[in-house]
């Protein structure tokens, strides 16, 4: 099909839950994106912070051609290697000792809540467990995750949200230990918000946390679906911070393009659920667990947190002479390759222009222009994105 008739046909037939941009996707290499018209793009958002290492890798390609056709899908009543490798990867990047394997971050996030609950029901046999969690995050849109993600406009047509959950200011330690009770069992926040503005967390607020949840005997949850996986510069961004979580939700860049997701958790709390509390269909299956343990293979042979480091200091660098350039950009902020620019304008209206210009960019909260591009990206590749953002402001 031309472009025009892809454009008309999946406005009939697909539900419609995106305001689409009218370009039609074809393929991609490295960092570029092709749309069928065959014009080109620098691709600053990554398929929302997914293609971590970047379009057609050949390694990961082949790794993925050679699963399917040894083995894609049987079910969890079996084993299979892939999720054995890919759960030995992920827990010993991500320093927690057990994995279940979903299918996307808003069911990671559905596991997590599940979990904590369970946890808390077995030390207190209490059904009525409460869960903190913060104004402007985002974890999903089922209906748990969606219970847990601050913004009203994300939930108003779709209550009652599951109750006892409650929301505290992020970066605010007050204004958590406000809201703790003897019921409360679990405290969850993104490691550094994404779609609420891009704001990572401050050390007092994440350390304070950590030792309130210590003291109290309440689980912290952190969500690193968009800011885990290499994209701060340390595989996973708590790291950075010198705290763990007790339970940890990833996805996005797991799989980087093949639908996949986790949450994890320390062995005292994991054990929480035995056989018949969960369970899923595809996750964990052969094909899905067999791009996750490519993708850690891929990202020690191409050092990527080291690109990352590297890389994301000088789109740093770059991003503030755009502040100190340009009155209408009020501050940038982020956590390595995970940057956002706050406007006083419409940042729509630049993300627009930037399309126009051959730039993939993303919006987030109201009114910044994020920017998640693949880890492989050089300093050649700022340059040319600085160069095209200039251009549509």
């Amino acid at each position: 099909m031309q472009t025009e008739q892809i454009i008309k046909t999946a406005e009939e037939k697909l539900i419609h839950t995106y305001n689409r941009y009218q370009i039609v996707l074809d393929k991609g290499d490295g960092v570029r994106l092709y749309d069928t018209d065959g014009k080109e793009y620098l691709d600053f958002g990554a398929g929302i912070a997914v293609f971590a290492l970047g379009y057609n890798n050949k390694e990961y390609n082949d790794a993925l051609k050679a699963q399917i056709d040894k083995l894609i899908h049987t079910s969890n009543y079996f084993y299979n290697e892939p999720a054995v490798n890919a759960a030995k990867a992920l827990t010993k990047a991500s320093g927690m000792d057990r994995v279940f394997f979903t299918n996307s971050g808003t069911e990671s996030i559905e596991g997590a809540i599940k979990l904590a609950k369970k946890y808390a029901y077995l030390k207190t046999e209490r059904t009525d467990s409460e869960i903190i969690a913060m104004h402007h995050s985002f974890h999903g849109r089922s209906m748990g995750a969606l219970a847990v993600t601050g913004n009203k406009h994300y939930q108003e047509a779709f209550g009652p949200m599951i109750p006892g959950i409650k929301f505290a200011n992020y970066n605010d330690l007050e204004s958590v230990k406000q809201l703790v009770n003897d019921k409360t069992c679990a405290i969850i926040f993104e490691t550094v918000q994404g779609e609420g503005g891009i704001y990572p967390a401050t050390n007092e607020f994440i350390k304070g946390v950590r030792q309130l949840c210590d003291e109290k005997g309440i689980l912290l949850i952190l969500d690193e679906i968009q800011c885990g996986m290499g994209r701060t510069g340390t595989m996973f961004a708590f790291q950075q911070y010198g705290v763990e979580p007790d339970i940890l939700t990833v996805a996005k860049a797991l799989g980087c393009g093949v639908p996949v997701g986790a949450f994890l958790a320390k062995e005292e709390v994991a054990k929480a659920l035995v056989p018949g509390d969960h369970g899923t269909t595809y996750g964990g299956n052969p094909l899905a667990c067999a791009a996750a343990t490519k993708v850690f293979e891929l990202f020690e042979k191409q050092h990527i947190l080291d690109n990352v480091k590297e890389v994301s200091a000088y789109l740093e660098e770059k991003l503030d002479e755009l502040v100190a350039e340009y009155d209408f950009i009020i501050e940038r902020r982020g956590l390595g390759l995970m940057q956002g620019l706050e406007l006083s304008i419409n940042p729509k209206d630049v993300i627009a222009n930037a399309l126009d210009n051959g730039l993939i960019l993303f919006s987030a909260g109201t009114n910044v222009i994020r920017m998640v591009p693949p880890l492989v990206i050089t300093k050649a590749d700022v340059d040319e994105m600085i160069t095209k953002l200039k251009k549509s402001f």
